[in-house]
């Protein structure tokens, strides 16, 4: 089924992806560059590109056509499979593996190496995200679990719900801090002058992230986080809202910063109960090479 919009441009200067991406907050711009070549976006019953300056007044004339489904294929991807039962697998996914196939992502993520592994994944509502629970960003490292089964699916939805798991997150960030422990808590939603981020909104969803100082640099300081709720992009964005930016965080923090593979961000400790038996499972996993070895350069100018 198709989706048409009509607008009229109440402002002038925007590009026309930035523009439509404003104002139609789903669908990205990369979503509307196909639609502009394609054809399908008209400005004043005319064809344009995507980097046309909007001018007052402007009508503009969007055709949505349904994307083709994702095709979900088992992959031979190894994986780092910490524990697994009838109910559950626990996994530990490598920084730069996207956790199920987007629009933009097709094949290569977490879901289709764990298509190969078992045929016993739970089913999601959009089809696209069998077994997923919960997601954590491409270029975060570390736990996820992963439901076999609806029965299994149903019971760590509601842990989440209840906020009786427990994620735990290692990240390096900018700054020192005065105090040792802190708690965030400010509402999280798309931020409305870019899309592609999220940000403190004053009608966002509730999020509150619990953080604990660990180790402080000079310039830079390795926190531990526990969430009580999981936004997208959460830890991120409240780091950066307390000017504690993630190092290496493309979308929230500074350009100079640590080299590295994206934001130095792992969910180190993951906790919840058996979903058929309601025992406590408890894992904990070492951050990749790449972070333990800037900690251990960063060790070297420590000032606490």
């Amino acid at each position: 089924m198709n989706r048409e919009y009509e607008l009229t441009a109440e402002e002038s200067g925007q590009r026309l992806d930035k523009y439509l991406a404003g104002e139609m907050t789903n669908l990205s711009r990369s979503r509307i560059k196909e639609l502009v070549q394609a054809g399908e976006v008209l400005v004043n019953g005319k064809k344009s590109k995507v980097s046309y300056k909007v001018q007052k007044g402007d009508l503009i004339q969007v055709t949505v056509l349904p994307l083709e489904p994702l095709k979900l294929e088992a992959e031979n991807i190894p994986l780092d499979i910490v524990y697994e039962d009838e109910d559950v697998i626990v996994v530990n996914k490598p920084q730069g593996m996207v956790v199920h196939p987007a629009a933009g992502h097709p094949s290569h993520t977490l879901v289709n190496a764990l298509l190969y592994h078992t045929r016993d994944l739970a089913d999601s509502p959009e089809g696209f995200r069998p077994g997923i629970v919960h997601r954590i960003d491409k270029d975060t490292s570390g736990l996820l679990m992963v439901a076999k089964n609806a029965a299994a699916r149903e019971s760590l939805e509601k842990q989440l719900a209840a906020k009786s798991n427990k994620r735990q997150y290692l990240a390096i960030v900018h700054g020192n801090f005065a105090e040792e422990e802190g708690t965030i808590d400010a509402p999280i939603g798309r931020n409305p002058k870019d899309r592609k981020q999220m940000a403190v909104v004053e009608k966002g969803k509730s999020a509150v992230t619990h953080f604990k100082v660990l180790e402080q640099y000079q310039g830079y300081s390795l926190v531990e986080c526990q969430l009580e709720t999981g936004r997208t992009h959460q830890i991120r964005v409240h780091m950066a809202y307390i000017v504690h930016p993630l190092a290496g965080d493309p979308l929230y923090g500074p350009r100079k910063t640590l080299p590295g593979h994206g934001q130095f961000l792992h969910a180190k400790t993951l906790g919840f109960e058996q979903p058929s038996t309601g025992e406590w499972l408890e894992f904990s996993v070492q951050p990749p090479e790449i972070f333990q070895q800037t900690v251990a350069d960063l060790r070297k100018k420590r000032v606490k």
